[in-house]
């Protein structure tokens, strides 16, 4: 079979299994990317998530994570919906961001993808490879990018022109070739929204996040309390964050999703403050058991909800 007709039959089964779009790219370092992760990570703007010093080399390049990796195939699913919009224009704090409001995309996701790989087997032969979502050194934007999937806007958030930014991405690192796709051009222009309504500048130069002053950061990687001289500046944020992903002109007529998993729990979209007031453990495991908040742990997510009320 040739390269292009392979190529088509993966993607078309991608998207039969709910995924909104799926491209590929060459396996190969990172050499531009090492060099500015590099940088990133010297100035100290990851905070205090340490892993992401690890295993810089494999990081930088697929090859060395998995040796005989020839592609790397990408995968994108959109967790946008009407549910979300209804429910942002409505209510005020605590809020919770918006992928985080179903369940836990990395078992969405990787269900999925587990069934693409066998599919690929049964298409192309018998092929190595592994399934990525989020939980390895894979610099998922950057390889999605190279797959024509989309362009990294100035917030470092993958933009697309049918789905903007609302959507999630997943990898499949295999030892077989594939048709490449083109990477995608850039779309930004001259504006800088998502720069402009960061309330604790975060975005500190176009492309570059300092994650010590990243709400997002702050209300889930950071262990300790939110520190004091962010706390007016969460906007009512208690897990994640929105902003700069809402103010992008790409977003407005950005298409639905359709993986239902993706969809907000309805229980999880409250507007009574007095319902967070008196969250407690038990509460909080019936809650937001199997979703992405359980990232954030019961005394964090509880001091979270008490700062922003």
């Amino acid at each position: 079979m040739d390269l292009h007709k392979r190529t088509a039959q993966v993607r078309k089964r991608a998207l039969e299994l709910g995924f909104d779009a799926c491209g590929f790219a060459r396996a190969e370092p990172l050499d531009r990317e090492a060099r500015r992760l590099e940088e990133w990570l010297f100035e100290n703007r990851h905070g205090s998530m340490e892993w992401m010093e690890r295993h810089f080399e494999k990081r930088v390049d697929p090859t060395r994570l998995i040796p005989g990796t020839r592609t790397v195939i990408s995968v994108i699913g959109s967790y946008h919906f009407r549910e979300n919009l209804e429910y942002d224009s409505k209510n005020g704090p605590p809020k919770i961001a918006k992928y985080a409001r179903g369940r836990d995309y990395h078992k969405v996701f990787k269900q999925r993808l587990k069934k693409l790989f066998e599919s690929i087997r049964s298409i192309v032969g018998e092929v190595s490879g592994r399934v990525f979502v989020d939980s390895a050194p894979v610099m998922d934007k950057v390889w999605a990018e190279r797959a024509g999937l989309g362009w990294i806007g100035k917030n470092s958030n993958l933009l697309n022109k049918s789905f903007g930014s609302w959507f999630l991405i997943g990898e499949i690192l295999l030892d077989a070739d594939f048709r490449y796709d083109s990477p995608a051009t850039d779309h930004c222009g001259s504006c800088t929204r998502c720069i402009d309504a960061c309330p604790t500048n975060a975005i500190y130069e176009p492309w570059r996040i300092d994650s010590n002053r990243c709400i997002s950061y702050l209300t889930i990687e950071l262990k300790e309390q939110v520190p004091d001289k962010f706390r007016r500046d969460l906007e009512g944020w208690m897990f994640g964050c929105d902003i700069c992903q809402d103010v992008c002109p790409w977003n407005r007529n950005a298409r639905e999703g359709q993986i239902d998993d993706l969809r907000p729990r309805k229980k999880m979209l409250t507007d009574d403050p007095a319902f967070w007031e008196s969250l407690d453990e038990t509460k909080y495991e019936e809650l937001f058991n199997g979703t992405p908040v359980r990232r954030a742990k019961f005394p964090k997510l509880k001091e979270n909800a008490r700062i922003t009320l």
